[in-house]
């Protein structure tokens, strides 16, 4: 019996935080899935079951540009800030003067707000900014050219590595730091070089690590809103900004709900397909060469 109260107790208390969190979670998400179908209506208009938004909003090629850049850039920003962080956390594994200092340094990205950090980038790259000040004065270029807002992206794949490189260096760091010495000493003593120890020890170990850091990068990456619309290029929306213009410009709700049922199921699809890549590169075996 006391067992039993115990364990009452113990739900109880987990319920006063648990059960906001999924009450507000469940419900936000059940009205963004009856809103996507039609079921449900904040413009006024008569609900009722129907495809037509999805049908909409997929075949409209303003979505798929939106769709496509969105994920592009995503996906580059969390390959490129997963394979900067591994030399970094390497690098900090050593004994260094000033350690505290330099992670201080590096982690200082994560306490600058995303729209700040968009605003300080363009100032940097603008036609006039610090970069092409610098480098006219250099003698590099003889006149400033235009950085900001390329249509590639790459000024939002810089500022999502920017911000996003100091999260992965915490997970990543904290697993390649649980290594133990005396494993690599013992890859070493077989023959392996830095790389082969790299390739067959630290990475296989320290994935579950890199699977944790690019799902949450991806995921915080594709709904961004701030860094696509200061440094995005001016001819493609990303899908944050579209889902807001749709819903607070056109009153387009019933299409908003359909674009955040995308951003939510190209998350989940990410998250299963990394982890399915990931599974067997994580027990991978073989002879080092």
């Amino acid at each position: 019996m006391k067992s039993i109260k115990q364990d009452v107790k113990a739900w109880l208390l987990l319920c006063t935080g648990l059960g906001t969190i999924l009450f507000l979670m469940g419900s936000t998400f059940f009205i963004v899935v009856t809103q996507s179908l039609g079921l449900y209506s904040m413009g006024g208009e008569e609900s009722g079951f129907t495809l037509e938004y999805w049908q909409d909003v997929l075949s409209d090629s303003v979505f798929q540009s939106a769709y496509l850049y969105s994920v592009k850039v995503s996906l580059l920003g969390a390959l490129f800030s997963i394979i900067v962080s591994y030399p970094i956390a390497l690098w900090l594994r050593n004994e260094l003067p000033a350690k505290v200092t330099i992670v201080t340094i590096l982690r200082a990205p994560m306490l600058v707000p995303g729209l700040v950090a968009a605003f300080l980038f363009v100032n940097m790259i603008s036609y006039h900014g610090i970069l092409n000040e610098a480098l006219v004065f250099l003698g590099i270029w003889d006149e400033p050219k235009t950085l900001q807002n390329d249509e590639f992206g790459w000024g939002v794949v810089i500022l999502q590595m920017w911000k996003n490189i100091p999260f992965a260096l915490i997970l990543i760091g904290g697993a390649v730091n649980s290594l133990k010495t005396d494993l690599l000493d013992a890859a070493a003593n077989l023959g392996s070089n830095a790389w082969q120890r790299f390739r067959y020890v630290i990475f296989p170990l320290t994935l579950s690590a890199v699977q944790v850091s690019f799902i949450l990068i991806f995921i915080g990456a594709l709904g961004d809103f701030a860094f696509y619309s200061i440094a995005g290029p001016r001819s493609t929306y990303s899908l944050a900004r579209l889902m807001q213009m749709s819903a607070y410009e056109f009153e387009e709700w019933n299409q908003s709900a359909v674009m955040a049922m995308m951003i939510m199921l190209t998350s989940a699809f990410v998250t299963v397909l990394v982890s399915m890549i990931i599974k067997p590169l994580a027990v991978k075996r073989g002879d080092i060469k």
